[in-house]
């Protein structure tokens, strides 16, 4: 039962999903079940044309052995394999969301890694209060060198009041 909060026909169960874009994958390289098949028993994955059929029309679970050999066959993602069809059959798409996902990844260790290496410099600083001043300025210093970096390098020079693009060095 879907969620009254749920787009519809967006969020579907996972094994819904991957029945879905089997048929999908399936028929996008033209193949058959029995074609299907054949791909799947040549990778290790032992399954007969009917079994394929029966997954696609869900007469038939499938587990999660029999979901890594369809994702390996078709040369996608296990991930995207069980993701909501609709984005499935778009590759770009799942691609590019791979891409967001993987850049928010990316972002959490990160701000983990800048907490950790804060809280360290902020305790030796509690021990060592007559350096405090000094290494404040630094790390400010540093941090804002790095983001005007950034924002030059994103969006160009800054201009000044009389359009003039400005130098970063001072």
């Amino acid at each position: 039962m879907e969620d009254a909060t749920d787009p519809p026909g967006v969020l579907l169960s996972g094994e819904e999903n991957v029945a879905v874009r089997i048929k999908l994958e399936r028929e996008a390289r033209g193949w058959s079940t029995n074609a299907l098949s054949d791909r799947l028993n040549e990778a290790g994955y032992e399954m007969n044309p009917s079994a394929v059929w029966r997954i696609e029309n869900r007469k038939r679970r499938i587990n999660l052995d029999e979901a890594i050999g369809f994702a390996e066959v078709f040369g996608i993602d296990l991930r995207n394999l069980v993701g909501p069809p609709q984005l499935a059959a778009k590759a770009r798409a799942m691609e590019l969301i791979d891409t967001v996902i993987d850049a928010f990844h990316q972002t959490q260790r990160a701000n983990a890694t800048l907490t950790r290496a804060r809280d360290a410099l902020d305790a030796y600083l509690t021990q060592h209060p007559d350096i405090r001043d000094e290494a404040e300025a630094m790390v400010t210093n540093a941090i804002a060198e790095a983001a005007t970096g950034h924002l030059h390098d994103t969006y160009g020079p800054q201009a000044d009041e009389d359009g003039n693009a400005q130098s970063s060095s001072a």
